[in-house]
Order: C-alpha cells, then structure tokens, then sequence
C-alpha cells in the first residue's frame, strides 16, 4: 500500500509518517522542506501544494491507495490572513482534486479552529457541551474559514469521485515531554479551546484508524484527550471563565469539552494519553527529520 503524506516534515506529519514506515506501508513524504528518513520505504518529495501541477505530477506518479494531507499553515497568527486562507484553501483543493482523480481515498487535518472558538476577537460560548461535530461552525479569523472551505472541497470530490475523506479536526495538539499547554495559567488563552488537547500519538493513532476505517463520503470526526489540561472539573472552567454555562451541558468531572464519541463509535479509536503522564514523558521522537 502506497500512501502519500503532505505536510510530512512538519511537527505531527513527522510522527505519521514515522507511523506509516513502521507499519511497512510505502510513504511518499511531501513537502516544501527538504527532509529525510531512516526508513527505507519512505521516498521523500518537496512540492508546493498550491501549485496544481506539482500535487498532480506527484499523484499521477506514485498513484497512491491514500493521501494524508497534513500540509498547511498551522494558524492564523504568523501571516498575513489572507495568504494563510488563500494557501490552506488551494492546498487542500488541489490534493482532494488529484486525490480523486487517481481514486485515493484522503484522510486530512481540518482543525477545531473550524469551530470558530479559537482565535474570536472575544470566545463566544458555545450552544452546548460537550462540543461535537454537529455543532456549527462560525469562524472569524482566516484559518478557521480556511478549514470550512477545505470540508467543503472535500464533499465536493467525494461526490463527483465516490472517494472518502476523513476530516480529523484536532485539538491543540501535545508532544511528550513537552507540553506547550502546561506551560503558564491555564487560564490566560484556554478558553479558546475550553482547556481541551490531545497529544501526537493519540492524533496518529486516528489518522490510521481513519485510513482503515470502512466509510462512504466525508466524515468529520473530533480528535481530542478524554480530559481537560487542567484537573478541575470543565464545567467549573467554563462558568469560572464565561460567568455562565450553556443551557445543555452533559460533562462530568474534567471530561473534555471537544467529544471524541463519533470516533470512537465510527473509527474504533479512542484518546489513551493524559498530560498527567505524558507532558513529563520521554519518548524517542520519529525516525524521520526536517531539515
């Protein structure tokens, strides 16, 4: 099985490719960086995603089985907004376009930014709790916006090509042995997320999961850990923060605010690491380097 990873040399799409190899699949990693790896069975490719013919050139010569698009601009705050839209939107366009073409089925990285929680001028409280993937999407800012678009490029191909396409849309995502959320108040910035996270590993274990899985269509599935970053209870969090609670809440001690429930009901996956164990944690990062 030949599958092709964009965003490969990046901070997760390292740790998926790594995956991947070890797992024997063979990896076409892409990206715009020069990379390598100590595995065997992984070719490295540097293309620019928004460039129609390299994603094409790159899919119509490995003809992949799946793509996992994890190429883009992680977030709003590094560049201009509308590069980050513009980049996001044409990258995401252009391997779902040739990813049906050739007849791969796609799993890639949407965001919880989608939401529209993350990066508002002023986080709005949310129409229930836990949030799930029915709950609508009403992003302010470029990158948020640019993942609506991507989902919806993505139900365009899958109805014109009958592939499938998984939308993962992480949480904040954690490496172990350094947990970005740990650092500083909890209370300074969570409320973008509602205190929720999910550790690399976990977000690996989805993407396969998403890849093995037998769907129709496109699925969006919330990947986060089963708790909060905090240790007290969420419910307490959000009414501490927002001086108020949504009218449904259906949460029990510090239960994530992000549910994972569709995945763990569609895609046999569930989260099975806590900062309590892995913001401490040392792990050999991936055989595979940016450089």
């Amino acid at each position: 099985m030949t599958v092709l990873v964009t965003g490969a040399f990046g901070g997760s799409g390292r740790w998926i490719v790594d995956r991947l190899a070890s797992e024997g699949r063979e990896v076409v990693a892409v990206d715009q960086r020069r990379g390598r790896s100590d595995h065997g069975n992984v070719v490295a490719r540097q293309a620019d995603l928004t460039d129609r013919g390299d994603v094409f050139d790159l899919c119509l010569e490995f003809e992949p089985d799946d793509v996992v698009h994890w190429g883009a601009i992680p977030d709003p705050t590094g560049h201009a907004g509308g590069h980050v839209f513009e980049n996001n939107v044409m990258g995401a366009y252009n391997v779902f376009d040739a990813a049906g073409r050739v007849g791969a089925d796609v799993v890639w990285a949407s965001s919880e930014s989608a939401y529209g929680f993350p990066f508002a001028a002023e986080t709005p409280l949310p129409d229930y709790l836990p949030v799930d993937e029915d709950h609508p999407l009403r992003p302010e800012d470029s990158y948020g916006a640019s993942k609506v678009a991507g989902e919806d490029a993505a139900e365009m191909v899958v109805r014109r090509d009958g592939i499938s396409v998984a939308s993962i849309r992480p949480s904040w995502i954690q490496y172990p042995g350094r947990y970005q959320c740990k650092a500083g108040d909890p209370m300074d910035g969570g409320d973008g997320n509602f205190w929720s996270y999910v550790d690399v590993r976990d977000i690996v274990d989805s993407v396969v999961a998403a890849m093995d899985a037998d769907f129709d269509g496109h699925e969006p599935f919330l990947i986060a850990a089963a708790d909060n970053y905090v240790g007290r209870p969420t419910v307490d969090l959000v009414e501490d923060f927002f001086g108020e609670l949504p009218e449904r809440v259906d949460l029990t001690g510090d239960e994530s605010a992000m549910s994972s429930a569709k995945a763990q009901a569609q895609l046999d996956w569930e989260p099975t690491r806590s900062w309590r164990e892995a913001a401490e944690e040392d792990v050999e990062g991936p055989a595979v380097y940016a450089e």
